[in-house]
C-alpha cells in the first residue's frame, strides 16, 4: 500500500505558523532562538497577521506564502542574511529561512519584504 498524506495533514504545521505568527524580522546571521531573531541579529521588522499568509498546492507539495510587506523600519545597519517569523506574545521563533544578501542602513525602510512560496514547503 502506498503512502498518502492528505492536504489537511500537510497543512497542520502551516496552520500552526499562521495561527501564531505576529511579527516578521530581517536578520544578520542565522538566528536559532527568539532573542537572536527579535533583538540580537534583527535589522528590520514589521507586524503581521494570519491574513498575510496563504496555503496552496505547489509543484512539489504544499506551500505557505507570506504576502509582501512594505515600509518595514530598519533599526540597525548590517547585511541581511535571513528572514524570521515570530510570535512575540510567547517569545517563539516559528521559522527561519535565508534571503538574498543585502546591506541595510539604519533609519531606512525595507520596501519589498517577502518570503517566496518556496521558502516554506512540505512534500506530499
Amino acid at each position: 500500500m502506498g503512502k498518502v498524506a492528505p492536504d489537511a495533514f500537510i497543512n497542520m504545521p502551516f496552520l500552526w505558523v499562521t495561527g501564531s505568527a505576529n511579527y516578521y524580522t530581517v536578520c544578520s546571521g542565522s538566528p536559532t532562538d527568539y532573542t537572536t531573531a527579535r533583538t540580537t541579529n534583527a535589522l528590520a521588522g514589521i507586524g503581521i497577521t494570519s491574513g498575510c499568509f496563504s496555503i496552496a498546492d505547489d509543484t512539489s507539495g504544499r506551500s505557505l506564502t507570506i504576502s509582501a510587506k512594505t515600509s518595514a523600519s530598519i533599526t540597525a545597519s548590517g547585511s541581511a542574511l535571513a528572514v524570521c517569523i515570530l510570535n512575540t506574545a510567547n517569545s517563539n521563533l516559528l521559522y527561519v529561512t535565508t534571503c538574498t544578501e543585502q546591506y541595510l542602513v539604519s533609519g531606512g525602510t525595507v520596501d519589498k519584504l517577502r518570503m517566496s512560496s518556496q521558502a516554506v514547503m512540505l512534500g506530499q
